[in-house]
């Protein structure tokens, strides 16, 4: 569906991240792990970039996680467009897309690096409150929604951050229990990487739900 929507709030979640939220239109429902996509038009250009959901569910509001690399390669820097608005701003957007999300799985084990980070908080935050477990394993040099993955672990979820290889941690979490899930959110680098450690921990990738960012 497209629609527009208006900023509820913009907070720095970390070093270089902000949390976007927005107002839910009344038969707008995504689930963690889809996305949407925006567009604005920048210095007089159309720009549309798409935006992972990161909040567990999208009543009244809902939230994306938006890095902030101090550029745009391929136009107009779209993310700091978005981190620029004040709340009441509108913003067209359209969605929700992506069909590596969270369904309930019994135990999801989350791969994030980067802004993979949003969806991950998202996920956790679900299967904890639908009585599931969760693990996540978070690469970043500088890490954002720090208070989120705290208050995840406090809840009993397994959280690793690191900066540094992922692949003896992944081994550490995956379990293959029954209804065990893995899903991957990240840039191409990160998401070859993460595969490739849930493959070596058993996890075949045909299994694995993955939304490469690019």
């Amino acid at each position: 569906m497209e629609f527009t929507t208006s900023v509820a709030g913009v907070e720095r979640v970390g070093p270089e991240t902000v949390a976007l939220t927005l107002e839910s239109p009344a038969d707008f429902v995504a689930e963690p792990g889809q996305f949407v996509r925006f567009t604005a038009e920048i210095d007089g250009e159309e720009v549309s970039r798409f935006y992972t959901v990161s909040s567990p569910d999208t009543d009244e509001t809902f939230e994306t996680t938006v890095g902030l690399d101090g550029g745009d390669d391929e136009g107009p820097d779209f993310a700091s467009y978005l981190a620029n608005l004040e709340p009441g701003a509108e913003l067209d957007a359209a969605g929700p897309f992506g069909d590596e999300f969270y369904e309930g799985e019994a135990r999801a084990v989350v791969l994030a690096g980067g802004p993979g980070v949003g969806p991950a908080v998202a996920i956790g935050e679900r299967a904890l409150a639908e009585g599931n477990d969760v693990a996540i394993v978070y690469q970043d040099d500088a890490p954002a929604h720090e208070a989120r993955l705290d208050a995840l672990r406090e809840r009993g979820a397994h959280v690793t951050v690191t900066d540094g290889p992922i692949g003896a941690v992944t081994a550490d979490v995956v379990t293959e229990a029954d209804g065990e899930q893995a899903f991957v959110y990240g840039f191409a680098d990160f998401v070859a990487e993460a595969e490739s450690a849930l493959e070596t921990a058993g996890i075949h990738r045909a299994r694995i739900k993955t939304e490469n960012f690019g």
